[in-house]
């Protein structure tokens, strides 16, 4: 089985790189980026390009399945640069599959593409899927989902699984995530017990995490497997301000939503921090999911859970952690930080 990974050098792309390596049924990879890495897995090529300009159709030709991840969280300050990245780029893979005769397609969705929803129990798979539409992303990842709507209806021909994670971390990956939500000021060295005063304890600030190699097995397992549909994936247990003051060595502080709110909104406008107010307000809104749909049908367990993922994304974090791709560089000390705010917190493409 040949398969083509869109976004292969990301947080998720190199764990899903190194699962399809481990598979005695996938004979070769390709590996498709906006630039090339340094990393070289055995039965992967490389291909550069992006999904707005390429190609893609002569890309996958030859593929039996494509699995696409490659998603712009930056800039937030510029949402049609996201737009087209996102929704546009994606509506060119899926008719670059069919174009391309591909028989599966794997879509990374998100928990971000639901409606808002409950939290204090799990939704299935056939929650509306609207988004949160202050958001960016939660816009983004909800129009992807009525792409791929009119993508089955066109394609019945075509296997599609679209896969709905929670949050993903890896040790690997922390750096990459400070840069994309946290931005330049966070000393990543200091996030550690005993140094964090607090933790705001938000209403509706209940999230589901998982680890990177957790959801690239999940992945793994789409290609591989007879099944179809969309999967809710993530590990127990829910991230809760209780949960993170506890990995943290510290206390919560009740906060209430408005000045959250006013105080990310601050930091945006001032081009201090890279995550928009929008992306919060998502991320209070989102509903916990139902996982058991993964578990019955697609075989799926993670081997870690979600506080571990969140452990090991602090972790990695205070070390500078990254790998040999672009996306995934490690911590480039004072030089890298001014470099970061000179081009412009939450404006990089």
């Amino acid at each position: 089985m040949r398969v083509v990974v869109v976004g292969a050098t990301g947080n998720v792309g190199t764990s899903v790189v190194s699962a399809l390596e481990s598979d005695p049924d996938i004979t070769t990879i390709l590996g498709v980026a906006r630039r090339f890495p340094g990393w070289r897995p055995g039965k992967t090529e490389w291909r550069a390009a992006d999904v707005i300009t390429a190609d893609l159709a002569r890309i996958f030709t030859g593929a039996d399945a494509v699995i696409h991840l490659a998603w712009l969280f930056q800039p937030t300050h510029d949402p049609v640069t996201t737009w087209r990245a996102n929704v546009m780029g994606s509506q060119r893979v899926f008719r670059a599959a069919a174009k391309a005769g591909v028989s599966t397609l794997v879509y990374a969705s998100s928990v971000g593409a639901y409606s808002p929803g409950p939290k204090e129990q799990g939704v299935d798979e056939t929650w509306p899927t609207h988004g949160w539409p202050n958001a960016a992303y939660g816009r983004e990842k909800a129009y992807v989902e009525r792409l791929l709507d009119i993508f089955e209806r066109d394609h019945p021909d075509i296997r599609v699984v679209r896969m709905r994670p929670g949050f993903i971390f890896k040790r690997e990956a922390a750096t990459e995530q400070r840069r994309i939500f946290a931005g330049p000021f966070l000393p990543g060295r200091l996030v550690r017990p005993g140094m964090i005063p607090f933790v705001p304890d938000i209403p509706g600030l209940r999230l589901q995490a998982l680890h990177a190699e957790d959801a690239a097995e999940a992945y793994r397992l789409a290609v591989t497997r007879p099944v179809i549909g969309a999967f809710n994936i993530a590990a127990d247990p829910v991230i809760t301000p209780d949960v993170l003051a506890e990995i943290l060595g510290t206390r919560t502080v009740s906060m209430p939503t408005m000045l959250a709110r006013a105080a990310v909104a601050a930091g945006w406008h001032l081009r201090l921090v890279p995550a928009s107010p929008g992306l919060l307000e998502m991320a209070l809104k989102i509903p916990r999911m139902d996982i058991s749909r993964a578990h019955d049908e697609l075989g799926w367990h993670p081997l870690r859970t979600g506080r571990q993922a969140l452990e090991e994304f602090f972790e990695g974090l205070r070390a500078g952690e990254g790998m040999d791709t672009p996306p995934l560089a490690m911590e480039t000390g004072v030089k890298g930080r001014i470099k970061e705010f000179a081009t412009g917190v939450g404006q990089r493409a």
